[in-house]
């Protein structure tokens, strides 16, 4: 490996961990990418968290809602961290 972007590479194909701003957390197949770290996501699944603050009780809410989606892109700008797959030796 010589640039970040061959660790991407070698995912191909092969199912990654996408955290994004925003609270958002995606989970699938890696088909496509490009310099940009724009990417195109098959059998994907989409975490959304909310945090509200209840101001009665004083805590806070948490919420998690989740969705499935065939196909997704994903925009370069909001990746924050890709994991890619464990690897054992």
């Amino acid at each position: 490996m010589e640039e970040p972007l061959d660790l991407i590479r070698l995912s191909i194909d092969e199912r990654v961990y996408v955290k994004c701003r925003g609270d958002r957390e995606l989970r699938g197949k890696l088909h496509a990418y490009d310099q940009h770290l724009n990417m195109v996501l098959g059998d994907a699944e989409e975490t959304v968290t909310t945090r509200e603050f209840d101001g009665e009780t004083d805590e806070e809410i948490v919420r998690r809602a989740t969705r499935r989606v065939e196909m997704l892109f994903v925009r370069g700008d909001v990746v924050v961290l890709v994991s890619p797959p464990l690897r054992t030796a």
